[in-house]
């Protein structure tokens, strides 16, 4: 079995900082995309930033220059450094990891529970 899990979420001032953790643990062959996604209340979920297995990444309009995102492939992590913080920040992250599990051929798609991140003075 796989699970996602997130940490570092929290309360920060305006223009503040936080890092965002996710590891991906169990029976894992590879992992291929991972990436953070938000939601805001009342707003769909969206893309923040992707990594690819070979480093390649992707970013919202809303956060380039803001956030940098990054993995380790030792650890079966991806995280997402996120400074200059503005209040339209704030939303619940999630991370999203496509894995491949030992004697499948493709991958699946899971969902950590998410993390808070409230960006107010």
């Amino acid at each position: 079995q796989v699970q996602v899990v997130e940490s570092g979420g929290g309360l920060v001032q305006p223009g503040g900082s936080l890092r965002l953790s996710c590891a991906a643990s169990g029976s894992i062959f590879s992992i291929n995309l991972m990436g953070w996604y938000r939601q805001a209340p009342g707003k769909e979920r969206e893309l923040v930033a992707g990594i690819s297995s070979g480093g390649s990444t992707d970013y919202a309009d809303s956060v380039k220059g803001r956030f940098t995102i990054s993995r380790d492939n030792a650890k079966n992590m991806v995280y997402l450094q996120m400074n200059g913080l503005k209040p339209e920040d704030t939303a619940v992250y999630y991370c999203n990891a496509d894995i491949t599990t030992p004697g499948w051929y493709y991958g699946m798609n899971y969902w950590g529970k998410g993390t808070q991140v409230t960006v107010s003075s």
